[in-house]
């Protein structure tokens, strides 16, 4: 259990201030072997591999990971040039996190040299961040962000989607109107349907918001709090994984960061920042020459001029990026040496790639991208399409949905054919008036939420009449 938290208070420009102070939690503890939804192993090894190294394999081969093959990153996917899914993102995400976890594990293991007696090594560390890392997309829904809004906006203002707010709790609807991919993720991962059973450690350091969607108060200052990490129906989930780690709560519903969802974070940072420049530069949104000047201040003395020449636009960009990840990674250890006994705290709350040596010059490449990749015509049209999409699946669910279980003279033949359409094991039964249909409405969202980007343009043109079946 955590250990309580005490509190004192100050005064501070006339205003009451409090201030908690929080147990510091242990590495030992944090990085406990106890996997969720399966009792203590015996054996801390199955077939030659750490228990962290079988999360990894177990999330490459899940359904909903090879899904991600299928959902776009930032542009739709072109015939000829080659830019990023959400797979291959979430898979150089994951390379990147490997290499910050084992580089934060020499760090700790030269700190804390018993860790050594609890069979934790640098690379079982590397294999956490690299596990976590890998999923930190898989609740995404399609079309990305564009689909985060999609499906908070219908519930929020759509017609067909606010009729449900009467029947659900306050905080079951917090949870609807404000879509989260990552509480979404939280929910696939401990999920029975997949079966995935990964370790606490690995859940840990793949939750960056460990708060629910409705709480008391935010605190802007924690970046942690910026959104939500798990919906209401897995507040008890959640609470088990942070019992067994020893993760503190700061208030009534907020908890501490495990400190692995710091490297978890920068690393999606780190490659989002580089790796969407260098696809903007390959669509023509960049010009190549920007994109050098965007990434000389992170090179610094390893950029040489020499070697870019006699070789094509595609090659220079590869190696330049590999240079400046390279040089992200060094810094972002650094810097988690640095704080990592405040992260135990709970009094550091901030990414890491915003004080590290190159953040000014990443704030530069985030305000480039966001002007000429993040809103080009391309992205765009791609981000209204998923609106519309997204919201006419819902919409034609949803209302036979209702009309089936609140609405029964409503219920019609294009309703009854609609609902036919839901997946064999959509939970259809003990429905009714004087039942609470939130997860009824979770089955809703995970199934739209799960669809590949063109799997739901297609089911849209056909529920929509666009296009018929094998057209």
């Amino acid at each position: 259990m955590s250990v309580p938290i005490s509190e004192r208070y100050f005064f501070k420009g006339n205003i009451l201030r409090r201030f908690l102070f929080l147990g510091m939690m242990k590495w030992e503890r944090l990085l406990a072997k106890g996997r969720f939804g399966e009792s203590a192993r015996t054996s801390g090894s199955e077939q030659g591999r750490s228990e962290f190294e079988i999360d990894y394999d177990r999330i490459i081969f899940s359904a909903p990971f090879r899904n991600l093959q299928d959902k776009t990153q930032v542009f739709p996917l072109p015939d000829q040039a080659f830019v990023h899914t959400r797979l291959t993102h979430s898979l150089e995400v994951s390379s990147v996190g490997r290499s910050l976890g084992k580089g934060a594990g020499e760090f700790l293991l030269a700190k804390f040299p018993h860790l050594e007696s609890f069979e934790i090594s640098a690379s079982a560390i590397g294999s956490i961040v690299a596990a976590a890392a890998l999923t930190h997309d898989i609740g995404n829904p399609p079309f990305g962000h564009a689909g985060e809004e999609a499906i908070s906006d219908f519930f929020r203002l759509h017609p067909d989607g606010k009729l449900w707010e009467r029947h659900v709790r306050v905080d079951q609807w917090a949870d609807l109107i404000n879509f989260e991919g990552n509480a979404q993720g939280f929910r696939m991962l401990v999920s029975k349907q997949f079966g995935l059973k990964l370790t606490y450690a690995t859940l840990a350091a793949f939750t960056k918001y460990p708060r629910p969607s409705l709480i008391a108060q935010r605190d802007i200052a924690r970046k942690s709090q910026k959104k939500f990490g798990f919906f209401i129906n897995q507040l008890v989930d959640f609470e088990q994984m942070t019992d067994t780690l020893g993760i503190e709560k700061i208030s009534g519903d907020t908890w501490v960061r495990h400190p692995l969802a710091f490297l978890v974070e920068a690393a999606d940072d780190i490659c989002y920042s580089i790796i969407d420049l260098e696809d903007g530069c390959t669509m023509g949104l960049v010009s190549f020459e920007e994109t050098l000047e965007l990434l000389k201040p992170i090179l610094g003395e390893r950029f040489d001029p020499e070697k870019l020449k006699d070789r094509t636009k595609t090659q220079n960009l590869g190696a330049l990026r590999a240079l400046a990840i390279g040089q992200l990674i060094r810094e972002t250890v650094e810097v988690f040496g640095q704080y990592e006994e405040n992260m135990r705290k709970g009094t550091f709350d901030k990414a890491l790639t915003d004080i590290i040596p190159s953040a000014k010059a990443l704030a530069e490449i985030s305000k480039v991208s966001i002007q000429k990749i993040y809103r080009s015509k391309l992205v765009l049209e791609k981000e209204a399409a998923g609106f519309q999409v997204l919201e006419g699946l819902l919409s034609v669910f949803s209302r036979a949905l209702y009309h089936h279980f609140y609405n029964q003279d409503a219920f019609s033949g294009q309703d009854k054919s609609i609902l036919r359409l839901l997946p064999e094991d959509f939970p259809m039964k003990g429905w009714g008036a004087e039942v609470n249909p939130y997860p009824l409405l979770r089955a809703l969202v995970d199934f739209i939420a799960g669809m590949t980007d063109k799997y739901a343009l297609n089911l849209y043109r056909k529920v929509k009449g666009i296009a018929l079946p094998g057209a």
